[in-house]
């Protein structure tokens, strides 16, 4: 792959990441703060009242699944001069928090059928939580790539995984299972910009770089001031999470 090629790949992947930002994808993290079920006496009680620290480590993916993940993160967010590169954004932690929370876990979607194939118009009609389409949307895609090239997506090169993301998002690949490749990639791609620009209490965009890339304040109460006193310009105030503002 010549430098030029790999310039133009990292550059149209990160110009489709922002413009969801700017377009108004959904941005804001799926998962909602982790409360910790005990109760507890006001003694036990820790000092910071702030946020809890999310636990360490996959919680919902497997190693296999993790790698795939974190090949996936680093592919569509590459390191540059603009931000570190997925897995060091924590792009791979947010996904992970996401399928192991409410949402992955379809809390909120009607899951009782019937289970016809909908129209692209109709959104999600798979009787599937989101967690089990990421989990057997990994499966099927890593089959895929074992038949076409040897070797599971993480193994891919630069090249390869661009081709194989481009036919999941233009349903060319067929999955042995009854399962859409749009919508698997639909759901990667969700997260994969969620991870990058959701607050950094949820677990990806680390230090903020995802915000401080598209010049995003964050959660501070003057942000209607600075509409206009930053008009036409780069913003360069503090940028603050909610574990700022606790």
């Amino acid at each position: 792959m010549s430098k030029g090629s790999e310039s133009l790949v990292k550059a149209s992947r990160r110009q489709l990441l922002k413009s969801a930002l700017l377009g108004g994808a959904a941005v804001t993290g799926s998962l909602p703060l982790m409360v910790n079920g005990e109760t507890k006496t006001p003694a036990a009680l820790p000092v910071n009242s702030g946020p809890e620290a999310p636990p360490k480590g996959y919680v919902f993916l497997t190693p296999s699944e993790a790698s795939f993940v974190e090949a996936l993160a680093d592919h569509m967010v590459p390191a540059d001069a603009l931000s570190p590169s997925g897995v060091a954004l924590g792009i791979p932690v947010y996904i992970d928090r996401a399928l192991a929370g409410s949402w992955g876990k379809g809390d909120r979607l009607y899951l009782q059928g019937p289970w016809q194939k909908g129209l692209a118009t109709q959104g999600y009609q798979l009787p599937l939580t989101p967690s089990q389409l990421y989990r057997a949307g990994i499966a099927a895609t890593n089959s895929y790539c074992r038949k076409s090239f040897g070797k599971t997506f993480d193994a891919l090169d630069a090249l390869q995984k661009e081709a194989v993301l481009k036919d999941l998002s233009a349903d060319k690949i067929s999955f042995e299972e009854d399962l859409s490749p749009k919508v698997f990639f639909a759901a990667v791609y969700q997260t994969i910009v969620e991870g990058l620009f959701a607050d950094p209490i949820y677990g990806g965009n680390a230090d903020k770089a995802g915000w401080k890339m598209v010049g995003f304040p964050g959660v501070i109460a003057t942000n209607a001031q600075n509409i206009i006193k930053f008009k036409n310009k780069k913003y360069i105030g503090p940028t603050l999470d909610i574990a700022d503002a606790s």
